[in-house]
Parts: structure tokens; sequence; C-alpha cells
């Protein structure tokens, strides 16, 4: 998605007092139900036995799967592959889809589902706008984390480059760095591959330079004298 959902930052209710020792075992998954979790130090809510705990028919199951894809999608994804990843028929994943976005216009979630360019994706709510954008620039004053700036070095000393050919070199799913580099403006598209998939690419920004105090990206320093020991040059840009 462009920008995180802007869910309501739902917390749980106080843990209420331990349970009696007499009574009998609750089924697993009725906290959920009963609104009423028992939580105590470093658990998690809600707990994965109470979502494995959950029975879905197969509408159900499919019905899941394309909300868990549509949640990383980083662009419209086509009905029909959509189908194919979830093993549906096209017409059932078309009629789950359109379901899908009434309900959550209906319902008035922080997210919305639209048919866009061809296919279907998730985007924040257009009323949102201005708090997701107070997340956003505050989040423009923190650092960034181990993993945004190798990201970053992969681009800068590759670009153009695509995210499949960053995760290759990173060993390790990109998607949501590169979300977080690109709101940054550190790193935009600037075309697509040739041939199938059209994947795009993506290059350093001038705000990338400015931030760096650098006039251009022949200035960037020599990769090798930041290579850990024991890595060869050649091998790594085979990689990349």
């Amino acid at each position: 998605m462009t920008a995180p959902d802007s869910d309501d930052h739902w917390l749980p209710p106080d843990p209420e007092p331990g349970p009696d020792p007499s009574a009998p075992a609750r089924p697993a998954g009725e906290a959920i139900a009963s609104g009423g979790p028992e939580l105590g130090a470093g658990d998690v809510w809600p707990p994965d036995e109470a979502l494995e705990a959950v029975e879905l028919d197969d509408a159900g199951w499919t019905r899941r799967s394309l909300e868990a894809i549509l949640l990383v999608a980083d662009e419209p994804v086509p009905a029909a592959t959509l189908a194919e990843l979830v093993g549906a028929r096209l017409t059932q994943v078309e009629a789950l889809l359109i379901d899908l976005a009434g309900e959550y216009a209906g319902q008035g979630r922080g997210f919305v589902l639209r048919a866009v360019a061809g296919g279907w994706r998730l985007y924040t709510h257009p009323a949102t706008r201005d708090v997701v954008e107070a997340y956003l620039r505050a989040g423009q004053q923190s650092r960034l984390t181990r993993a945004a700036l190798e990201t970053l070095a992969v681009v800068a000393y590759r670009q153009p480059v695509t995210r499949h050919q960053v995760a290759a070199v990173r060993g390790v799913n990109v998607d949501g760095v590169f979300r977080t580099l690109a709101t940054r403006g550190l790193i935009h598209e600037v075309g697509h591959e040739e041939g199938p998939g059209q994947a795009a690419l993506y290059a350093t920004t001038p705000a990338f330079l400015e931030q760096l105090g650098l006039h251009g990206l022949d200035q960037l320093p020599p990769i090798k004298d930041y290579l850990p020991e024991g890595v060869d040059l050649m091998d790594l840009l085979e990689q990349m």
C-alpha cells in the first residue's frame, strides 16, 4: 500500500482477575468473542491459538487469502493473478473482491479496496489523509534502520534496480523497506524493465544526494572500501 493502514489504534482492555481454578476450561477463541482477553506479561493479543481455532469454509479461506495478498501488494493485482494464487475460479474471486470492497466502504474502515489500473489494491481511506500524513511526517524524523540503510546502499550502487534484484542481494523481502525509503523521498520509480512482468525500476533521488552532501552519484565512495572481509567484489556484482 502507499501508506500504512490507519487503524483505530485499539488497545486490549485491562486484564480481568485470574480465572477460578474450579471453573471449566474456556474453549479456544472464546476470549475474542467475549471481548475479555486475559493478558499477562509478554502475552500477544490475539494469540495464535485463537486465530487458528477459527473454522472457515472454502469461501472463507479464499477470502482470507485474498486479503493477505492485497495487504502486502505494492501495486494493483489483476483478479486473474489473484485467482491463480488462491486456486479459485476467476468469477468467484471477482465476486469476493466486490463484496470486500463494499464491506470495507459500508463499515467505514480505515482502508478501502479499489479496482484501479487493471487490478485491485488496498488504499488508506480518503478521510484519513491528514492523520496518515502526520504519521508519515513523524516517521521521517526517526533514524533509518540498518535494514533500510543496507537496502538504500544496494539501490545507490546498482541503480536502476528492481525490488526483486535488491531482495536477491540482501536475501530477504524488501517491500516494506522500499515503501519506507520512497516515503522519505530517498528513492523513486524511474521506469520499468523490458520483457515479461515489466518490474518497476528504482533509483535514488536528489534528496538522497542532498542528505549525503554529494553533487552526484560519481562522488559515492568506492564500494570495495566497505565490504566485509572475505566478500569478493566480483561475486557481489554478479549477484546484483
